[in-house]
C-alpha cells in the first residue's frame, strides 16, 4: 500500500493548530506573554540605548568609554565575577567530590546538604551583613575577640568571600549528579593498567567533569555580574562595581538613560562567557553512560587521607556558613551588636510593625507568582516537546532569555519599558509577578523537558485513541506523571520571590514593596538589627513553604513518576 508523506513543518504544525483549538489558542497566548514580558522590555532597553532625540545615536555608549570611573567598573565587574566563578566552582567541586566519592555515611551528606542549601534560600547579600558583623568596626571577631580598632572590612576581599560563599552551593548542586553519574568501571580500570590515583583523577575524572565545571563557571560567573547588592554593601567607593553603578545612576542621578547603556554594556561579558562555554565543551565527547555496559563496581576513588583531608575542607567551609547564619540569629536578638549584647525581641516588634506591609507584600506576591510560575513552566515544557507548531523551538529559545540575563539587566528593562504607555505598569504587583514568573519559571519549563523525555508518548496517544481532548489528556495522564516538574517550578519560584532583589529592586513602589529591599534599606541606614530579624524571618518561612511542598507532593505525585529530589532547581 502505499504510504501518503507527512505535510511539511509548518502546514502540518497549522493542520494540528486547526484540528485543536485549545493548542491554537493555548500557543497564541504564550507568545502574546512572551512578547510583553521578555521581548518588548529588551526591544526597549536597546532603544533607549540607541535611540536619542529621534534619531541614532552611539553617544551613550561613547560617554561611558570615555568616563574612567565607569571603565574602571567594568573590569572591576569581570575580575570581581572572574574570581568568583573560579573559588565558588572549586569549593562546590571539593564538596561534590567529597559526597560522591568519599563513601560518607548519609547522615553526614544530609548535614552538609542542609548547610550548603541555607545561602541558596536567603537573600544574596545575607553573608555580606554577617560579614560585618564579624569584621566590621564592631566586628566579633575584629573588635570583641581581637581587639582591633579602626578595622575595615569594605573592599574586593570581602566582596569575593561574601560572593563565593553565596553562589558556591550552584557549583556544588550542578557537579554532584555529574559525578555520580561517571561510570566507576572507567576509573577502575585505568587504576587496573597501573594508574596512580592521583593519575586516574587528572586523567579521567576531572576530564569527565569539564562540562559541569564550565557550566558552573558559567552560572557562577553570571551570578557576581548581577549582584549589586553584596557589592553595595561590602565594596565600598574604592571597588565600584557596574552592577551597582547602574542601579546608582537610576535611584542616585535619576538617570535612566545611562542605567540603560551600564546594564547593556554587563550583557557582553554575559554572553561572551556563554559563548566561549558553549564551544570548549562542544570540542570534547564526554558520554560515559551508554546503556551497554554491567552494573558499576564499588571504586575507592580517594586513598584514606585525602578523604579526611576533604571532608576536613568540607567541615571548614561549613563551619564557617554556620557561623555566620547563627551570628546573624544572634544580632536579631540583642539591643546594638557590638554595643548593647542585652537579649531582646524588639528588632522582630519593629519588622512585624514598620516592616509589616513589606512582609504582606513579599508573602502576597510570592504567593501569586508561585503558582503562575509553576504552571507556566509546565505548560510551556509540555507544548515544546509534544506539540508540532511553527516557532515551536523559537519559544523555547525565547522564555529562557530572561533567565540567563542578569537580573539588572531585566530589572532596567522591565522599569523602562512599563513606566510609560502604551503599558503602563510601573508601580503594581503585576510587574513584579511577570518580572519573577517570566525570569525563574524556566527552571520548571527545563525539568518539565527532561522528565518528558523520559516519559513513553504512548501514554498520550492511547488517551488520544480512546476520544479525549488535547486538554483532558494533558490533565488526566500527563500532568500527574510530570507533577515533579510543577512542584520544581513551584520551588524555585517561591524561594526567588522571597529572596531576590537584583531585577525588582528596579519595580518596587510606594505601593508594593518588598522584603530584600527593606533589608537593604535598613544596612544602608545602619540598622543592623532590624536588617538582620528580616533576614531570618525570610529563611523561616521559605523553609516552611517548601517544607510543606515537599511534604504535600508525596500525597499527590501519581504511581509511577518521578519523585521531587530538590525544590531549588537548576
Amino acid at each position: 500500500m502505499a504510504s501518503v508523506a507527512p505535510a511539511a513543518g509548518p502546514a502540518r504544525g497549522l493542520a494540528w493548530a486547526r484540528q485543536d483549538p485549545a493548542l491554537s489558542a493555548t500557543v497564541l497566548v504564550l507568545w502574546l506573554l512572551l512578547g510583553l514580558f521578555v521581548v518588548f522590555p529588551l526591544a526597549m532597553l536597546t532603544a533607549r540605548v540607541f535611540w536619542d532625540g529621534g534619531h541614532f545615536s552611539v553617544a551613550g555608549i561613547g560617554a561611558i568609554l570615555t568616563d574612567r570611573h565607569q571603565v574602571q567598573a567594568f573590569w572591576n565587574s569581570l575580575l570581581l565575577a572572574t574570581l568568583v566563578g573560579l573559588l565558588g566552582t572549586l569549593v562546590g567541586f571539593v564538596f561534590a567530590f567529597t559526597v560522591a566519592r568519599g563513601g560518607l555515611p548519609r547522615w553526614v551528606v544530609t548535614a552538609i546538604d542542609g548547610a550548603v542549601l541555607l545561602p541558596l534560600i536567603s537573600p544574596p547579600f545575607t553573608t555580606a551583613i554577617a560579614m560585618v558583623f564579624s569584621f566590621g568596626p564592631r566586628g566579633l571577631i575584629t573588635y570583641e575577640l581581637l581587639g582591633l580598632k579602626g578595622v575595615t572590612v569594605y573592599g574586593m576581599t570581602s566582596t569575593l568571600f561574601s560572593e563565593a560563599l553565596t553562589y558556591f552551593p550552584i557549583a556544588y548542586l550542578a557537579l554532584r549528579p555529574i559525578l555520580a553519574a561517571i561510570d566507576s568501571n572507567i576509573e577502575g580500570m585505568a587504576m587496573s593498567l597501573g594508574a596512580s590515583r592521583m593519575r586516574v583523577f587528572r586523567t579521567v575524572t576531572l576530564p569527565l567533569c569539564i562540562p559541569g565545571l564550565a557550566n558552573s563557571f558559567l552560572l557562577l560567573f553570571a551570578a557576581s555580574l548581577a549582584d549589586f547588592a553584596t557589592p553595595l554593601i561590602l565594596a565600598g567607593n574604592a571597588f565600584p562595581v557596574l552592577p551597582t553603578q547602574a542601579f546608582l545612576q537610576i535611584t542616585g542621578m535619576f538617570d535612566l538613560r545611562g542605567g540603560a547603556v551600564l546594564s547593556l554594556v554587563l550583557l557582553v561579558p554575559a554572553v561572551a562567557v556563554f559563548v566561549l562555554q558553549r564551544y570548549w565543551v562542544s570540542q570534547r565527547f564526554y558520554v560515559t553512560v551508554t546503556g551497554k555496559g554491567a552494573g558499576q563496581q564499588p571504586f575507592e576513588s580517594v586513598a584514606p587521607w585525602v578523604r579526611w583531608a576533604l571532608v576536613g575542607a568540607c567541615l571548614a567551609v561549613t563551619i564557617v556558613i554556620v557561623y555566620l547564619y547563627a551570628l546573624l540569629l544572634y544580632a536579631s536578638l540583642v539591643m546594638a551588636f557590638g554595643a548593647n549584647h542585652a537579649f531582646t525581641l524588639r528588632h522582630y516588634g519593629v519588622i512585624f510593625t514598620e516592616g509589616l506591609k513589606a512582609i504582606k507584600d513579599t508573602l502576597l506576591i510570592a504567593g501569586f507568582s508561585m503558582p503562575l510560575g509553576g504552571l507556566y513552566g509546565v505548560l510551556l515544557g509540555y507544548l515544546v516537546v509534544r506539540k508540532v507548531f511553527p516557532g515551536r523551538r523559537t519559544m523555547e529559545v525565547v522564555s529562557m532569555v530572561n533567565y540567563a540575563l542578569p537580573g539588572t539587566i531585566v530589572g532596567i528593562a522591565y522599569l523602562i519599558a512599563f513606566n510609560d504607555p502604551p503599558v503602563e505598569l510601573a508601580g503594581t504587583a503585576l510587574v513584579i509577578v511577570a518580572c519573577y514568573v517570566f525570569r525563574y519559571g524556566p527552571t520548571g519549563i527545563r525539568t518539565t523537558i527532561a522528565l518528558l523525555q523520559q516519559i513513553d508518548r504512548s501514554l498520550e496517544e492511547a488517551s488520544q485513541s480512546l476520544g479525549a481532548a488535547s486538554g483532558t489528556t494533558f490533565r488526566r495522564v500527563t500532568l500527574p506523571l510530570i507533577l515533579p516538574a510543577f512542584f520544581a517550578g513551584l520551588g524555585v519560584v517561591f524561594i526567588r520571590s522571597m529572596t531576590a532583589i537584583s531585577a525588582t529592586i528596579f519595580l518596587v513602589s510606594i505601593s508594593w514593596t518588598l522584603i530584600t529591599v527593606k533589608i537593604l534599606e535598613n544596612m544602608t541606614e545602619l540598622s543592623l538589627g532590624p536588617a538582620a530579624a528580616f533576614s531570618v524571618l525570610v529563611i523561616v518561612i521559605v523553609f516552611v513553604v517548601i517544607g510543606a511542598i515537599s511534604w504535600g507532593l508525596r500525597f499527590f505525585r501519581a504511581p509511577g513518576s518521578e519523585p521531587v529530589t530538590s525544590l531549588l532547581g537548576g
